[in-house]
């Protein structure tokens, strides 16, 4: 569907920050069954409504097929995510300091990691988790879970079954959501008069200050920044007490949304907010797309390089992000031999589009190719250590595409200013 107005404010004047062209889903990996049909691609392109200020894709995709049965991210891969989680859990009860046995909520809660902890914290919890086998596994883990998308219905069902929540909670979900009123609706009618919703999102600022634009893909429909969210909620009779700058996921967003004049404002929302015109505006926009292009140009340019001076290459991870940045390169099976992955959902299979084979993280170091480009940057500290016996060299792609190798003690990585040339050669 493609987006005639904006999701936020109804504003129907964009501008154009982004065309990545068409690509499939990235998270569709291809079973070997499947290999012999063809793949649809959709539109990927970004546009920044002139109204409110709120960058999203020009494109919806439907939900149930985004978030079908073969919906492979799993929350609980990375040890650098849990940790995050369970952190949150105990810095969100020890804000809002909910009584014993008070209602916790966590919208598209995955397999439940999050609510772990809030768990932990003598809170009962209950997940909302869209994606079958998901929330299956939820269930299977102790944590109740119900198969649906959020709603503003669902809210209401909730409430009269087992009453409100002190805290509801999303990360990583808000973005993906298209019809945001229905959200706010639903989170006002969902939570305690003295309750808050806290979200997580990737922040557009760093979005843009890092070129990070491997983040845009069709479950991703917006790019949120302060002054749009602010918005939103105001709309439910809700705002913004609250925002904290977090580093997972190369920079994102906690908001702390409460009913208007339950908690007092916070200076670091004052502070966000009049940093976004420069930030997030019209030039950094304009300033963001040519770094892309030049990001594109040097990357594929370097890997091609390697491969012309007789080097192997093979990737590591396999996020949807990682898909974007395969696409937007140029960067097939004819460039990249493998990739390895730690999620068994992703084993066995290919790349959407781009078809490399997806195999177990052992293999990188049985076959030791001489480069491996790390497509899950944002976990890179935790990847190379899970993969200390890899003798090769690591590509690093973002912000700027840089070679790491191995230290002379052979105990860590270190990053070269090493051209691609240079590299190749090494």
């Amino acid at each position: 569907m493609r987006v005639t107005s904006c999701r936020v404010c109804r504003g129907e004047t964009f501008t154009e920050v982004l065309d990545l062209g068409l690509t499939p889903f990235a998270d569709d990996f291809v079973s070997v069954g499947r290999l012999n049909l063809s793949e649809t691609y959709y539109p990927l392109r970004v546009i920044a409504c002139m109204n409110c200020g709120l960058v999203q894709l020009s494109y919806v995709a439907p939900r149930e097929q985004l978030y079908g049965e073969e919906y492979p991210y799993i929350s609980s891969t990375t040890a650098a995510g849990v940790m995050h989680y369970r952190r949150m859990a105990d810095e969100v009860y020890k804000r809002v300091h909910p009584p014993q046995g008070a209602l916790a909520v966590d919208i598209g809660s995955n397999v439940g990691v999050l609510l772990d902890g809030f768990k932990d914290c003598g809170q009962r919890v209950l997940g909302i988790e869209p994606v079958p086998h998901i929330a299956r596994t939820a269930n299977l883990r102790g944590i109740e879970t119900i198969n649906e998308f959020f709603s503003a219905r669902l809210a209401a069902e909730v409430v009269s079954k087992v009453g409100r929540a002190h805290v509801v909670t999303g990360t990583n979900v808000v973005a993906h959501i298209d019809n945001l009123f229905d959200l706010a609706s639903g989170i006002r009618a969902l939570l305690s008069p003295e309750g808050m919703f806290v979200f997580e999102a990737p922040y557009l600022g760093d979005l843009l200050d890092n070129v990070e634009y491997d983040t845009v893909y069709h479950e991703h429909l917006s790019y949120l920044s302060l002054r749009p969210v602010q918005r939103l909620f105001e709309r439910s009779e809700m705002e913004v007490v609250d925002v904290e700058p977090q580093g997972i996921h190369g920079g994102t967003m906690r908001y702390y949304i409460a009913n208007k004049g339950a908690f007092r404002t916070s200076d670091a929302v004052k502070a966000l907010f009049d940093s976004e015109p420069t930030r997030c505006g019209t030039h950094a926009l304009s300033v963001f797309a040519a770094r892309v292009r030049e990001h594109r140009l040097t990357l594929g340019h370097m890997v091609r390089t390697l491969r012309m001076n007789g080097r192997s290459v093979a990737a590591v991870s396999a996020p949807a992000k990682g898909m974007t940045l395969l696409h937007a390169c140029g960067l097939g099976s004819n460039l990249i031999d493998f990739i390895t992955e730690k999620a068994p959902t992703k084993i066995g299979k290919f790349t959407p589009g781009t078809r490399i084979e997806v195999v177990a993280d052992d293999e990188l170091m049985r076959r030791q190719p001489d480069y491996a480009l790390l497509l899950a940057w944002n976990f890179a500290p935790e990847i190379m250590r899970n993969l200390r016996e890899y003798r090769g060299a690591f590509i690093v792609p973002i912000p700027r595409p840089e070679i790491w190798f191995r230290s002379k003690d052979g105990q860590s990585f270190v990053s070269s200013p090493t051209t691609a040339a240079e590299g190749a050669r090494a």
